[in-house]
């Protein structure tokens, strides 16, 4: 039986993504930063001063990670790029799909190897037109082809274990991966099979203990499951379009998530005026951090 939470938490950032997505922890800086794909932006707040900053793009971007104090690699629909911090600038690190530019990058996660998975979509979510790559060493490999919205990339703390959906038959899956490559080393099967649940399984992160945490879009809901498979606990959001969690703060104690208002209508959106802010569950959670990119 799922125990159900009603939402205790708080708004982090009310600025309304049209596609909040991405949000990933500077432990360094005690910094949140997300994206906002379809607007063209990627968001940061520094959790100690409060303080906001938007930094616009001249791409649609969706991942990011940390390669040092100084630089991060970001995902775009034009490829990879390290991005420089404190100046903003873009240099081109890796080819993604150039040969399609109808597609963009979604969502993505650093590997405790420090190789990065990644995932492609088309911009307008074709039907099995995106994948799922393996970046490392400036090295770009498709490890998973066919999917239509690449979602749920995470992994176990110790590396072993990978997970990643295609949202629109909305099953969960899991498959080893070689801990000092962060290659898989099987074959995926079913771990989650909600195709015939409300609302979508979209981004995931894995807590220290090794449950995953959901976000579960068109539901409004954050879903725990354990490492069977057991959906364990849900808790509810006040945006019925969640996105993407990720753990924040020194300790890796607080969990934010990204919501979305895309494809609302003017009634919908009145309803719920959290829907593109960054909120907080309001829960104590026992997280891990993002690795860094290993460049």
């Amino acid at each position: 039986m799922t125990d159900i939470y009603e939402f205790e938490g708080k708004t982090l950032c009310n600025t309304n993504s049209v596609l909040g997505e991405g949000p990933t922890y500077d432990p360094d800086s005690n910094t949140v930063w997300w994206f906002n794909i379809l607007g063209k932006e990627l968001h940061e707040l520094n959790l100690s001063t409060s303080e906001k900053k938007v930094h616009p793009l001249p791409v649609m971007a969706s991942v990011l990670a940390r390669i040092d104090a100084g630089r991060q690699l970001i995902a775009t629909e034009e490829g990879l790029f390290v991005r420089d911090v404190a100046s903003g600038n873009l240099t081109f690190y890796a080819a993604l799909e150039n040969d399609r530019p109808e597609n963009r990058s979604n969502d993505g996660r650093t590997h405790p190897s420090g190789a990065l998975w990644i995932g492609t979509m088309s911009k307008r979510a074709e039907n099995q037109a995106g994948a799922i790559y393996h970046v490392a060493g400036g090295k770009v490999t498709k490890i998973f082809n066919g999917i239509s919205i690449p979602n749920s990339i995470c992994f176990s703390p110790d590396g072993t274990i990978g997970y990643y959906t295609d949202s629109r038959i909305n099953r969960l899956m899991r498959v080893m991966v070689d801990p000092l490559t962060g290659l898989p080393s099987g074959e995926p099967i079913v771990l989650v099979d909600s195709m015939n649940e409300p609302g979508d399984i979209d981004g995931s992160v894995v807590d220290a203990d090794g449950y995953i945490w959901n976000a579960r879009w068109g539901a409004g809901v954050v879903d725990r499951y354990n490492p069977d498979g057991l959906r364990i606990s849900r808790y509810t959001v006040p945006a019925v379009q969640p996105s993407c969690p990720a753990f924040i703060g020194v300790n890796a104690d607080r969990l934010a998530v990204t919501t979305a208002w895309e494809g609302l209508d003017e009634d919908a959106r009145s309803a719920q005026p959290s829907a593109g802010a960054l909120l907080e569950l309001g829960i104590d959670v026992k997280g891990v951090f993002d690795p860094v990119y290993v460049i």
